[in-house]
């Protein structure tokens, strides 16, 4: 029996020559560093393969030279990928060696109960963990917290504001907060229960979130995007769109943040169903969307700042993303994410860009803050919590308190001013 052990052999190395595949053991995500026109267009026509997810930028269209691109391969695809890349000189790093190592502690529960004190929020939570701890919120703290019902996802899962009141008569001013547009960002629902725990537990202790509260209703949508949230739970981590069937085509879903009215489905965004960016139908298309920008429209009197946490790569962006344009106050805008900037870095030594959204990384039309900053909000503002690429959407659990603690530092530092600059 001997010699077939050198014969099987020889069968898979013949197999790995012919093919040029060697599986590789677990899913990577590659570092690549994009330098000529060749590069570009090679890198292109790699992310449109069915085994690769990229990460950064956000859209193929993005790529250009000079650009650094992140992008998460299955197994299967990895010595391919990496034969490509070398075959046409392009440079590349591993950034994650085991994707599902990081996936596992990233779900990985210790437990579901609020109850258990701090440890609760330093853990990532599936959706029915969040609508569980929402509910709780609401009977354990009911005279700060109410929940209001603005709608329903696509697949008719409801869509919950925590409203948060100080204990104080009614005020004409208020914020809002929504966290999880893009399914695949979980430190963003993460840090909508960080701030909302934060609020409850030192209002009337911690200044300036009193202030806030004493001089503004705060509403916190905390998952945007329920059914692309579940769906990265259960099926596909990297799922970035919602879930919604689109006719005549069998790929699913619209990027939420290219679905408001704002330069609707010009550069930066995609008509095609099957494309990570793609706008939609039509403006407000989207159920999700439609709830927030109908209950936005309907609070615009008295709505004063809007804030929509994403992720990664640490950036305080406003107005505009959906074209090179300056807001009228860009300055006064400009002023207050350099604020806030400064001082992350000063208080946790981490570094974060500021700036408007099309100039800062590129053009992005049919974003929430861009419309609701045409509505009226005239300060709005979108935030890219940690980290720089280093695990990128994958961010380890231990990283939650700070990344939470360097965004709510920054949304005070807006919400002082907010509360001082409007009426």
């Amino acid at each position: 029996m001997r010699p077939l052990i050198p014969l099987a052999c020889l069968i898979c190395f013949n197999i790995f020559l012919e093919k040029c595949i060697c599986k590789s053991e677990h899913d990577q995500v590659l570092s690549i560093s994009v330098s000529t026109q060749e590069h570009v267009d090679t890198v292109r026509n790699m992310t449109s393969h069915n085994e690769t997810v990229l990460w950064q930028p956000a859209s193929p269209s993005y790529i250009t030279t000079n650009t650094e691109v992140h992008l998460y391969i299955q197994s299967t695809s990895v010595e391919f990928v990496t034969e490509l890349l070398r075959k046409h000189g392009i440079t590349y790093r591993v950034l994650l060696e085991n994707t599902p190592a990081l996936v596992e502690m990233q779900t990985r529960n210790d437990t579901s109960d609020p109850r258990s004190g701090g440890v609760f929020y330093e853990r990532y939570h599936s959706l029915e963990d969040i609508y569980y701890w929402i509910n709780k919120t609401n009977q354990d703290h009911s005279d700060m917290v109410k929940i209001i019902l603005i709608g329903s996802s696509s697949e008719k899962r409801p869509l919950y504001v925590i409203k948060l009141s100080g204990r104080r008569d009614e005020v004409k001013r208020a914020m809002w907060l929504d966290c999880g547009i893009h399914a695949r960002e979980w430190i963003a629902p993460a840090f909508c229960m960080w701030f909302v725990k934060y609020a409850i537990e030192f209002y009337n202790q911690n200044t300036e979130i009193t202030e806030m509260l004493n001089n503004m209703d705060i509403y916190v949508l905390t998952v945007m995007n329920p059914d692309g949230y579940k769906y990265t739970w259960t099926t596909d981590r990297m799922w970035r769109k919602n879930r919604s069937v689109n006719k005549d085509s069998e790929c699913a879903g619209a990027d939420l943040n290219r679905n408001f009215d704002a330069n609707w489905c010009t550069t930066g965004a995609s008509s095609n169903p099957c494309d990570p960016t793609y706008c939609g139908q039509f403006p407000e298309s989207e159920p999700e969307t439609q709830a927030v920008a109908q209950f936005l429209r309907s609070h615009k009197d008295t709505v004063k700042l809007y804030l929509s946490i994403h992720s990664y790569s640490q950036m305080l962006l406003f107005p505009y993303s959906c074209s090179y344009d300056e807001a009228p106050n860009h300055n006064e805008l400009f002023e207050l994410v350099k604020e806030a900037s400064t001082k992350i870095r000063r208080y946790y030594r981490n570094i974060y860009k500021y700036g408007p959204g099309a100039k800062t990384i590129y053009l992005a039309p049919g974003g929430s803050d861009d419309w609701a900053y045409n509505l009226g909000i005239k300060y709005s503002f979108t935030f890219e919590l940690q980290d720089r690429g280093r695990y990128g959407f994958l961010l380890p659990p231990s990283f939650i308190p700070q990344a939470c603690n360097e965004a709510l530092l920054a949304s005070k530092i807006i919400a002082l001013h907010v509360i001082k600059n409007t009426q």
